[in-house]
C-alpha cells in the first residue's frame, strides 16, 4: 500500500481576528503554503463554505497565482445545503472554479452527505453531475464527504458507486469505535467497496490535543511522540487511506505535521491497543464531543457561537476556571446567551457530529447560570 500523504485543509486558516472567519491572515497563510510545498507536499482541500466563503479566494492568492497548476492538487466540495434544483450544481461549481482561478478540480466532492442533505443531492442529480464533470475533465476524481452512519453509506455506494472514486470521512482514534461517528465501520465499508479514503478530523478539530493532564502523562510515559503525531499516524496507517487532511492554523503546526509524514512510522498492534485505551480515557472527560467545524453557526437564527460555548462547557467541567465564566459572559453579551436558543433544529441537520445541539445548549445555560 502506498503511504498516505499529508493534506492541507483550508478550513481553519490563521486569522487576524478570532471572531471574524473572513479575516484570513494572508501573510501567515502564504508562509504556510510555501513551507508545505517546499517539504514536498502539494494536496490542498477547501470548500465553498469555509471561512464564510473566503477560503477559496485565499487559496487562489497564496497558491494558484504563485505556483504552476501542475505542481499542486486541489479538492473542493459542492455545498449540498444550497442545492434547490439540478442547475445549481453547474452554478455553484462555476463559482468555485472562478474563486480559485482554476479550470478543473483534482477532486470534486458532494459535500456533507447525511440523512438531511443526501435527499437534496439526489433531487438535484448531483451524483450524475459529478460523474459528467469527470467525463468532461472538470474533475479528475469525484466522490463524497460523509457525516452519517454505516447504513446510509451502504445505500450511497449501492446507488451511486460509479460516481464515487473518493470518500472523505472522519477518522481518528477517538472515534474509531464510537457508536455515533462509527469511524471504523465507515472506513471498513469504503474498503469493502474499493473506494479511496481521505481523512478529515484526524485530531478531532484539535480536541485531542487539549486533553486532561493525566491523559497527557500516559502518552508521555508510553513514548516521546506528541498526541498530534499519534493522531496523524493512526489515521494514515489505515487501509486505503491516501490523504490525511489537517486544518493547520499556524506555521508551527504545519512544521510538526510535515515532520510526522516526512519520517512516517506506521502504528503497531501494540500502539493501536494503547490508543484505544486512551480513547476510552479521553471519552470520560469530554462532555460534548464537538469538532468545531462551525457549520452550525452559519444558519443559527440567534447567531450563537455554539462551538465556543461547547468548548467552554467542556473546559469548565474539567478545570473549573474563573476565566471560563468570564469568557462565556463575554460571548453571551456580544452575541447571545446559550438560553437564547429557539430550538429551530437547523443546526441538528447540519452537525457533523450528530449532536442534539438545542438540548446541549440547555446544559451550557444551566452550567453558566444564564
Amino acid at each position: 500500500m502506498t503511504q498516505a500523504t499529508l493534506g492541507f485543509g483550508a478550513m481553519r486558516l490563521p486569522q487576524t481576528d478570532d471572531n471574524d472567519p473572513t479575516s484570513i491572515d494572508m501573510e501567515e497563510f502564504t508562509r504556510m503554503v510555501d513551507y508545505f510545498m517546499e517539504q514536498g507536499f502539494n494536496y490542498f482541500d477547501t470548500s465553498y463554505a469555509y471561512h464564510d466563503e473566503t477560503s477559496e479566494g485565499a487559496l487562489k492568492k497564496a497558491l494558484v497565482e504563485r505556483y504552476p497548476r501542475e505542481s499542486y492538487q486541489i479538492a473542493n466540495k459542492i455545498p449540498t445545503w444550497l442545492l434547490r434544483e439540478e442547475k445549481d450544481n453547474d452554478r455553484l461549481v462555476d463559482i468555485m472554479l472562478e474563486r480559485l482561478g482554476i479550470e478543473y478540480f483534482d477532486v470534486l466532492l458532494v459535500h456533507n452527505i447525511n440523512k438531511a442533505l443526501f435527499p437534496k443531492a439526489v433531487n438535484a442529480n448531483s451524483f450524475e453531475y459529478v460523474k459528467k464533470a469527470k467525463e468532461e475533465g472538470k474533475a479528475l476524481k469525484i466522490g463524497i464527504s460523509f457525516h452519517e452512519k454505516e447504513e446510509l453509506l451502504e445505500e450511497v455506494f449501492e446507488k451511486y458507486g460509479d460516481a464515487i472514486d473518493v470518500a472523505l470521512i472522519q477518522l481518528n482514534f477517538m472515534d474509531w469505535n464510537d457508536q455515533r461517528i462509527q469511524s471504523k465501520k465507515i472506513h471498513d465499508i469504503c474498503v469493502k467497496y474499493g473506494v479511496e479514503v481521505q481523512v478529515m478530523e484526524p485530531v478531532k478539530g484539535g480536541t485531542l490535543v487539549n486533553v486532561a493532564d493525566n491523559i497527557k502523562k500516559q502518552f508521555e510515559d508510553y513514548s516521546d511522540k506528541s498526541i498530534v503525531d499519534w493522531s496523524l499516524r493512526f489515521a494514515a496507517s489505515q487501509e486505503n487511506v491516501t490523504v490525511v487532511l489537517s486544518g493547520m492554523s499556524n506555521l508551527e503546526q504545519m512544521k510538526e505535521n510535515c515532520e510526522t509524514f516526512k519520517n512516517f512510522e506506521k502504528i503497531t498492534p501494540q500502539d493501536h491497543k494503547f490508543l484505544m485505551k486512551m480513547a476510552r480515557e479521553i471519552k470520560k472527560t469530554f462532555a460534548i464531543e464537538c469538532s468545531f467545524c462551525n457549520y452550525c453557526i452559519k444558519d443559527c437564527e440567534m447567531n450563537l457561537p455554539i462551538p465556543d460555548f461547547f468548548n467552554l462547557y467542556n473546559s469548565e467541567l474539567l478545570y473549573h476556571l474563573p476565566s471560563n465564566i468570564d469568557l462565556y459572559n463575554t460571548a453571551a453579551n456580544v452575541y447571545a446567551p446559550a438560553s437564547a436558543c429557539t430550538e429551530c433544529g437547523t443546526c441538528v441537520d447540519i452537525c457533523t457530529q450528530q449532536l442534539d445541539i438545542p438540548e446541549l445548549l440547555k446544559d451550557v445555560a444551566k452550567l453558566f447560570g444564564r
